[in-house]
């Protein structure tokens, strides 16, 4: 165990000094681009302005024959792109690959100083991240990189999932953690190919009504389960919980549902792996007008959190109060990228 006073010294000689809050950011999609398809990269510009983030992805969807091609590819759409407030991360390959290190080396020496975040999959447990929060450390110093690149955790082994705590709790460079529902699926021997979403197998049965008839079966929620726990364990060490990936391009409605469910259960955003779901992601996770005018009532009546007031017929404590600003300072984020939610929030 490290002990807290060296929890956030660098790892490495001449390494920035790690963070001791994650920077304030808006990251309601994380959208992925195949940086091997030069028609997709020419994209990236006008995407950088109406996306959240911009994912170079390395790792799966890439062919093995592609990996240095996609490598490549990423490192020049970064240097070409003027991403301004929006994200820029990768996806890098696992690392048990044969991909890995170069992913790592090479991407850090070129375009260290712009790159935000990678995503490291297929994380078992805090051995994983703290073999990359040093590797960085030494590679930030080697290239004068100015600030700590963070690291983004993927669950999706059934081992990640037992060590999801120590995961989220491992290094100052944790920015999050995303569900990954297929490998997860796969790791437990879930008896699904769905990429995200529900199963209609996976149901409850209402009781029999009297007299016999049919019974109303209600379709379950595979992920559950999983998406609170690791919510639970990023709210306390600190980092965001993000939903993952959702493959089913023909059914929206299904996107829009697990998205925002995830979304009332903590998460911060979710993945979009096509442009119809970028949609998706900035209205599901931009929180309602209605319930931003009432949050702001909340904080407008306690204006020092404490205390209890009725409003619309409703109690308000200081738990409500802390509600409310939760909803308010996701709203002010959002309201600064667009100004259209802007006035309707009325900021």
């Amino acid at each position: 165990m490290k002990l807290p006073r060296n929890f956030f010294k660098p790892l490495a000689a001449g390494a920035p000094a790690p963070l001791r809050e994650l920077p304030v950011r808006l990251e309601r999609m994380i959208h992925f681009v195949p940086p091997h398809i030069e028609k997709v990269t020419a994209k990236v510009p006008q995407l950088a302005r109406e996306v959240d983030v911009v994912l170079g992805n390395l790792e799966d969807a890439i062919p093995a024959d592609a990996k240095k091609a996609a490598r490549d590819g990423f490192i020049a759409m970064a240097k070409a792109t003027d991403f301004g407030a929006t994200g820029l991360w990768t996806r890098i390959n696992a690392l048990n690959s044969p991909w890995v290190l170069d992913d790592i080396t090479e991407l850090v020496a070129a375009i260290g100083n712009k790159l935000d975040v990678i995503m490291l999959p297929k994380v078992d447990g805090p051995w994983d991240i703290h073999y990359l929060d040093q590797l960085l450390a030494q590679l930030e110093a080697r290239h004068a990189v100015r600030k700590p690149i963070l690291i983004h955790a993927i669950l999706e082994t059934a081992e990640g999932v037992m060590n999801v705590e120590a995961i989220a709790a491992s290094s100052p460079r944790m920015q999050g953690i995303s569900l990954g529902p297929a490998d997860l699926a796969a790791s437990r021997a879930m008896k699904t190919t769905r990429v995200g979403g529900g199963h209609p197998e996976y149901k409850v049965l209402a009781d029999a009504p009297p007299g016999g008839g049919p019974r109303a079966a209600f379709q379950q929620d595979l992920w559950h389960y999983t998406l609170g726990k690791m919510v639970d364990a990023c709210a306390a060490a600190g980092i965001k919980p993000f939903y993952g990936p959702f493959g089913d391009f023909s059914d929206p409605e299904g996107c829009e549902v697990q998205f925002r469910n995830a979304f009332l259960m903590g998460c911060a955003g979710a993945w979009s792996l096509h442009p119809t779901q970028v949609a998706i992601a900035k209205r599901v996770y931009s929180p309602d007008p209605q319930e931003v005018a009432f949050a702001r009532k909340i904080l407008d009546a306690m204006p020092d959190g404490t205390g209890a007031v009725m409003i619309d017929g409703k109690m308000q404590d200081d738990a409500t109060w802390k509600q409310a600003k939760v909803v308010v300072d996701l709203a002010r984020l959002v309201a600064a990228k667009d100004p259209d939610l802007a006035a309707q929030y009325g900021f």
